[in-house]
């Protein structure tokens, strides 16, 4: 990942006597502005074209043994730049490259401490840096905001701060939700002018994962979980057992502390924002030529049911054979085995007796098929150098990690000390039960997806995912970044034909509405959830999927209204992929086709059948030549959608 500069201008100011207590920070484009208070305590208020939009009372580092850093503070020096910078992006899902604009401010405060604020376009970050020059016990950060009452959350509400990060979003007004209420990152504030305020952070790097606490007043406070001094697990393989110290985190007293970040804008700003990305860490990866995200054949969504085989299937060779088969005969690059595959979970360094990773490896290999494998992570935690050179080794290309569950300090550590040790052996990363991205994959583009997000797989037991939620978490989730979601459903249905199956599951909405998904959702390694079998038998809905990149070059949002709809074009290279979702509500768009270029394109649609709203399988597909000043119109059923791929002839 290079960057390339092409402004950079630093004004510093080194007197100590003179400074107020008061500081301003404008956005490039001048439509935000903090205003920053350091009289007793520092606070500071969010402006969008002049009017605030939310305020921050307090924030503070408690120290143990040191003090409070924010109270009572005493600024000492004054940096201020301006920075426009182009971050080229080779493994970023959005954009291949990022215009990185701003405005920094950075307070230099007695007791050797720092605060940095970076004012963008499309919003605002700031973090604490400290040069304590021995380790550091931080007892707590606060960290108290407030918005008005009339405004509206999407709230992501956690009952624990052991968790999957797996929420629905309840949307009430900030007055009417409880105090204690807490929940996980991010999460997205909705004005009484419909702006949109998406709180999360970036650059977590040992140290605990944020939460948000519902306060008195339509205020909201920090809590995190604190410092793990003894896990011991339980009867099971995946739950522990924790002692907690009271205190968050050890740290060295010199460093950066995560950037908390509020990116503000209408619905369609929110979901092209790239700030999460821009504030983390530039890679650490010299050579990243191995890593090679593309789409992923899954046999755990379709419980390896397979049809129109000769042989038993299930966790076996002949069975994953198949799959590499169906991989290289449709252009399908990996396929993933999942839990089930070695001796038990626990021993995740032998194959079951009639399963041989290193022979499936060599299989796929003669057909171009590279193999990526499951790992309860607390096994491989025990031996992870050994493990992660075993797999190497063996051949495999990648690794699922799975059943984390927390993001203390032990566990932030431990992705990064799992996606470090991966890229020595030049193994890709998919992790899953896991928080939301923070910037690791930017720091470790090996580290290329996480879940973190309500999935596919939920169809396998529950009705949680809804064609209303599938367009609410492009706007929220998705914003942090990747996201193993894990679409291609072939069996759709509308909710009233639509129950639970573990080993035949089915998804809530239209085919176009799965297939849309491929466009819309965004991860380096996107998964092909359902069963070889079901994709041969609906070939050509399965030719329209692996057509679809997992990497782009450019997003442009058409049309978006979270919980509603949103329509979102993606360019890779002289092609163009547009596709479109919608809630339960039945509805069409006009789609200008002016972000073509000049010259004829052939238009390959898929779009709901007529009777797709009894149906959810029904759907149509055909070809037509179009220009850049045609508008093409999207009729979407309930629970629908539409994709285009656009090719230059």
């Amino acid at each position: 990942m290079k960057k390339f500069k092409t402004i950079l201008t630093i004004l510093l100011s080194v007197s100590i006597s003179g400074f107020s207590q008061k500081y301003e920070l404008n956005s490039p484009n001048k439509q935000l502005s903090v205003s920053i208070n350091s009289k007793e305590k520092i606070s500071f208020s969010l402006h969008y074209k002049e009017q605030v939009i939310l305020n921050v009372l307090d924030i503070a580092l408690q120290l143990n043994n040191i003090g409070i850093l924010g109270s009572q503070p005493k600024v000492i020096n004054v940096t201020r730049k301006s920075v426009n910078e182009q971050i080229i992006t080779p493994f970023y899902v959005k954009s291949s490259k990022i215009n990185d604009k701003f405005n920094a401010l950075i307070l230099h405060f007695k007791n050797d401490f720092s605060i940095e604020f970076r004012a963008y376009n499309d919003g605002l970050a700031y973090r604490f840096i400290s040069e304590i020059d021995k380790d550091i016990v931080v007892n707590s950060e606060i960290m108290d905001f407030q918005v008005d009452e009339n405004t509206f959350v999407y709230f992501p509400e956690e009952t624990s701060l052991i968790s999957h990060y797996e929420r629905e979003y309840t949307y009430q007004r900030v007055d009417s939700l409880k105090n204690g209420k807490f929940c996980s990152l991010p999460f997205l504030f909705e004005t009484n002018n419909n702006l949109k305020i998406l709180f999360t952070e970036s650059d977590l790097d040992n140290y605990p994962g944020l939460f948000i606490k519902k306060t008195p007043e339509n205020t909201f406070s920090a809590l995190h979980p604190n410092f793990v001094l003894k896990a011991e697990n339980l009867n099971n393989d995946r739950t522990e057992k924790l002692e907690y110290a009271n205190y968050i985190a050890k740290v060295q007293g010199e460093r950066s502390f995560p950037w908390r970040v509020f990116i503000v804008g209408d619905d369609k700003e929110i979901v092209e924002s790239n700030l999460i990305y821009q504030l983390a860490k530039p890679t650490a990866i010299e050579n990243t030529d191995w890593i090679k995200p593309g789409q992923v054949v899954w046999d755990w969504y379709n419980d390896n049911n397979l049809f129109n085989v000769d042989f038993r299937a299930g966790i076996n060779m002949q069975t994953y054979k198949y799959y590499i088969d169906f991989a290289a005969a449709n252009g399908v690059p990996y396929i993933l085995i999942d839990e089930g595959w070695s001796k038990t979970t626990t021993n995740i360094a032998e194959s079951k007796e009639d399963l041989n990773i290193q022979e499936l490896v060599k299989y796929g290999e003669s057909k171009g098929i590279g193999i990526i494998i499951w790992a309860l992570w607390k096994p491989l935690d025990e031996d992870l150098s050994h493990l992660l050179a075993l797999y190497s080794n063996w051949g495999v290309v990648g690794i699922k990690i799975d059943f984390m569950q927390r993001s203390d300090q032990y566990m932030v550590e431990y992705y990064k000390r799992v996606a470090k040790e991966a890229a020595k052996n030049q193994l890709m990363v998919d992790f899953h039960s896991a928080y939301k991205p923070s910037g690791l994959n930017r720091e470790y583009p090996n580290a290329v997806t996480f879940e973190g997000v309500l999935g596919n797989e939920n169809n396998k037991v529950n009705q949680l995912v809804t064609p209303e939620y599938n367009v609410t978490i492009p706007f929220i989730r998705m914003v942090a970044g990747p996201m193993d979601y894990t679409p291609g459903a072939m069996r759709n249905a509308q909710l009233k034909n639509h129950h639970p199956n573990v080993s035949r599951p089915m998804s809530l909405g239209t085919r176009c509405h799965e297939v849309a998904k491929y466009v819309i959702f965004e991860s380096p390694l996107q998964m092909l959830c359902d069963a070889p079998s079901l994709y041969i038998k609906e070939q050509e809905s399965t030719d329209f999927i692996t057509q679809i990149p997992v990497l782009w070059d450019e997003i442009k949002v058409l049309e978006a209204k979270i919980s509603d709809h949103i329509v979102i074009a993606r360019r890779k290279g002289n092609d163009w992929y547009v596709a479109a979702m919608t809630d339960w509500t039945p509805r069409e768009f006009e789609i200008d086709l002016d972000f073509l270029s000049n010259g004829h394109y052939n238009a390959e649609i898929m779009e709901d059948g007529i009777n797709a709203d009894r149906n959810a399988e029904d759907y149509k597909h055909s070809n037509l030549i179009v220009i850049k000043d045609d508008v093409l119109i999207a009729k979407l059923a309930q629970g629908g959608g539409w994709v285009a791929i656009f090719r230059k002839l």
